[in-house]
């Protein structure tokens, strides 16, 4: 009987103590489940390859299959946008803290050496005649002032000698006239000694010397023995090399730092030893507008005649302080729109979260460019994969490259002018059609037709010439490429949608820049992409949503007719 009370007892402890653990256990477990799908609810899932998806809820990647990972949910500005750091080790994006960087505190300028316009000249004929013979018959020719350069017989000239000598026979009576038939031959450039010498001997002389009026190198030859040439035709070129011109080009940006009469030392490929020490007389006043240089211009002693008209030389202009004091970043940070510049700001210094910034620039410093405004030191910018994060704020409907807002005050769709080559914009024309009908599909949702158009589109833009397109353009089409492929590859009208936003505003920044283009629209649903909005091309002004299809086929707007005036 005790047996049985102590067993029933130890029994009634033992299951108390179990129902103690599990309640608690199960009251703690609900708050936890509820704290984590709390949590749930609060998390973002987006691709490690395509951060520009979001998602509410886990899953794959609607465009490459990858399985969603929690986004960062630090908070944004407007113009603001985060990447994972996988995306950025993926994309090998790489920052640069600004005014960190060993940039050369010297302007460097590469030129050639040139002929001394100034000392330049060319030998003429005095009188019209027949070359009966050339001394000089080969240019590179050393030539002296008074040095015989070739004879002409002149029927001209024998005339005036006869003339002369019948004037001479009437010099005390008619000494006007004997004056007047020297002055002649004088003007002819005889000298006084050859005059009287013709006087003296009472003959005429058939053929008549070219004296050198210039000492130099004879740079080109102009005519041959036997040839018959006019009063003032050039016969020679002669150049005189004991002062040369150091020609350097320079860019806008370097002109801060140059000024006329500024002494600069120059290197010679020549003579690597050695330096030499020149002037700036000239700096050009008009820029070059296709290099976006202008001519520099240095004067060099060249008595001892080293220095050969073409070789190449280099120029070294050391910066002052105040050049010294600007902050500067590398060239590769920076980014062109138009006549704007812009680079991509790290706004936080232990997230990825990056915003585009414009920037004012200064003179050109090795590979780098001086800030004047848009940047402080210790702003951190992105100086590799720019074009990367400059796409995933495209896609995020963030400021970017291509559109500084989705829209502007009036309604109309934000592009940079590009100046496109004549022959791009005829090769890609085919690829618009293309890019049209895959609209027309998605607007049907008709996700297999739509592969077929990319696969075409495909076939065409990859036989497409890029050499001729600078980095801008190059970016622009390499995102076509990628997108059309992309679009043609998968079956999910999700994924092909979502593809068509970054085609469609990279295909839209090409087309607004044609020189010439049929009537196209550009239009913009502001639902699209996760209510950021998205922009299409169409040949008709009647909307059809390529991003709804037939769940909301009217929603839109049209921003822009192309052709348009904003060039």
């Amino acid at each position: 009987m005790k047996k049985t009370i102590i067993y029933t007892g130890l029994a009634l402890i033992i299951g108390l103590f179990i129902g103690y653990l599990v309640f608690s256990g199960s009251d703690n477990t609900t708050e936890e489940t509820h704290a984590e799908h709390s949590a749930a609810e609060d998390t973002m899932w987006t691709c490690s390859m395509h951060p520009q998806i979001m998602q509410p809820e886990p899953g794959d990647c609607p465009i490459c299959g990858m399985e969603l990972i929690p986004a960062d949910q630090s908070d944004a500005t407007i113009a603001g946008f985060t990447m994972t750091e996988n995306a950025m080790k993926l994309a090998n994006i790489q920052t640069t803290i600004v005014g960190t960087s060993n940039a050369d505190k010297s302007v460097t300028l590469s030129g050639t050496l040139e002929t001394n316009e100034e000392l330049n000249a060319v030998q003429s004929s005095y009188f019209a005649g027949r070359i009966e013979q050339l001394f000089i018959n080969t240019t590179g020719e050393q030539v002296k002032i008074g040095q015989i350069l070739a004879t002409i017989y002149s029927p001209e000239l024998v005339a005036a000698q006869q003339e002369l000598l019948t004037a001479l026979k009437l010099k005390e009576s008619q000494p006007k006239l004997y004056q007047a038939v020297r002055n002649k031959l004088k003007n002819w450039k005889l000298s006084d000694s050859q005059i009287n010498s013709i006087e003296e001997s009472g003959k005429v002389k058939e053929n008549f010397p070219v004296f050198a009026s210039n000492s130099g190198t004879v740079t080109e030859k102009m005519v041959n023995e036997g040839d018959y040439v006019n009063r003032g035709q050039p016969l020679y070129k002669v150049a005189n090399l004991t002062k040369v011109w150091a020609v350097f080009d320079a860019y806008e940006q370097q002109l801060s730092n140059l000024k006329e009469g500024q002494k600069l030392q120059i290197s010679v490929n020549a003579f690597v030893d050695e330096s030499f020490s020149g002037t700036i007389d000239f700096i050009d006043p008009i820029l070059d507008n296709s290099a976006r240089t202008t001519e520099v211009r240095v004067v060099l002693d060249n008595r001892d005649r080293n220095l050969k008209p073409g070789m190449f030389v280099e120029a070294k202009v050391e910066l002052g302080a105040k050049e010294d004091s600007q902050i500067s970043i590398p060239k590769s940070a920076v980014m062109w729109t138009g006549e704007r510049s812009v680079v991509y700001l790290k706004t936080d210094p232990n997230t990825p979260q990056f915003e585009m910034k414009e920037v004012k620039l200064g003179s050109e410093t090795g590979d780098t460019y001086q800030i004047l405004e848009g940047l402080e030191k210790g702003d951190e910018v992105v100086t590799n994969g720019t074009f990367t994060v400059d796409a995933a704020a495209q896609l995020q409907g963030k400021k970017s490259m291509m559109n500084q807002n989705p829209t502007d005050s009036n309604n109309k769709a934000m592009v940079m002018e590009m100046s496109l080559p004549k022959s791009f914009q005829s090769v890609l024309k085919p690829v618009i059609q293309d890019y049209l009908q895959l609209k027309d599909d998605l607007v049907a949702s008709d996700a297999a037709s739509a592969m077929q158009a990319a696969k075409k589109a495909s076939a065409k833009i990859n036989n497409i010439d890029t050499s001729e397109l600078n980095k801008m353009l190059t970016s622009h089409f390499k995102v076509l490429q990628d997108k059309f492929k992309a679009i043609s590859d998968t079956a999910a009208i999700a994924a092909q949608r979502e593809n068509f936003i970054a085609l469609s505003q990279n295909m839209i920044a090409l087309v607004s820049n044609f020189d010439e283009i049929e009537e196209i629209y550009i239009q913009r649903c502001p639902m699209a992409n996760n209510n950021k909005g998205a922009t299409w091309l169409s040949k008709n002004k009647e909307i059809k949503n390529p991003y709804f299809g037939d769940q909301m086929l009217g929603c839109g707007e049209i921003l822009e007719t192309l052709p348009n005036k904003y060039k």
